[in-house]
């Protein structure tokens, strides 16, 4: 009987042990708007805004959904908190604008973040400019190794809701804001090599150009090489 108790004891132990951390959530996959798309789905508001209803794929281990959409030409970004894979936000027309889904869980401290997503609120007009060029590498003040020949490679992606770009601008320089055309590649060449230096900090842009003469514009994006 004396063998009982201590065998009693390691079973309450194991009992009362530390139960499984919570699984982090995983990411949500975009269904509506679709990307790179004109979305004309939209409530009429007024002959400024609309409202949009997003949507998206459920996401395991997750509680709720954080919507993010940004207005691309301000920069301001809206956001709406729900619980179930869809949320109706008001928008401007005829604005492109991006989005990202956030999941999330109580349970777990870790969150998960969707692709991002452009598209644009359809308005009165018949021919949009080009999205603004997503910018691939090297990315806002990332630290990068130039090659033998002592270059780096900039990179970029590009879309248009009319199919129509017809080139792109790219400026770099040593100085913010970069004024330094260094190239004009046709629409399909979407990337470029510069001339660096170590130690050297780097900024630059690209404007993309489409066949009615509307342009959008990157921003600005710096990197500094080792």
């Amino acid at each position: 009987m004396r063998l009982l108790v201590p065998i009693a004891m390691i079973f309450l132990f194991i009992g009362c042990g530390k139960k499984d951390s919570p699984k982090s959530p995983e990411q949500a996959s975009l269904v509506f708007p679709e990307r790179n798309s004109e979305c004309t789905t939209g409530q009429s508001l007024s002959e400024t805004t609309s409202r949009v209803e997003f949507l998206w794929q459920p996401s395991d281990h997750t509680e709720s959904y954080e919507l993010r959409v940004t207005n691309l030409n301000t920069g301001t970004t809206q956001t709406a908190f729900v619980e179930t894979p869809s949320a109706s936000v008001t928008i401007a027309k005829g604005v492109p604008y991006s989005w990202v889904v956030v999941s999330k869980n109580s349970g777990s401290p870790n969150t998960a973040i969707s692709e991002e997503w452009r598209f644009y609120n359809a308005g009165s007009q018949t021919n949009y400019a080009p999205f603004p060029a997503e910018i691939v590498e090297p990315q806002m003040a990332a630290n990068v190794f130039k090659d033998i020949n002592n270059e780096v490679t900039l990179s970029w992606a590009g879309a248009d809701v009319d199919n129509d770009i017809s080139s792109y601008e790219v400026y770099f320089s040593t100085e913010t804001p970069p004024e330094t055309l260094i190239a004009s590649p046709a629409a399909g060449d979407m990337e470029v090599k510069v001339s660096v230096s170590s130690n050297g900090i780097y900024y630059w842009q690209v404007v993309t150009k489409d066949e009615a003469g509307n342009s959008s514009d990157s921003g600005i994006f710096d990197f500094k090489v080792f």
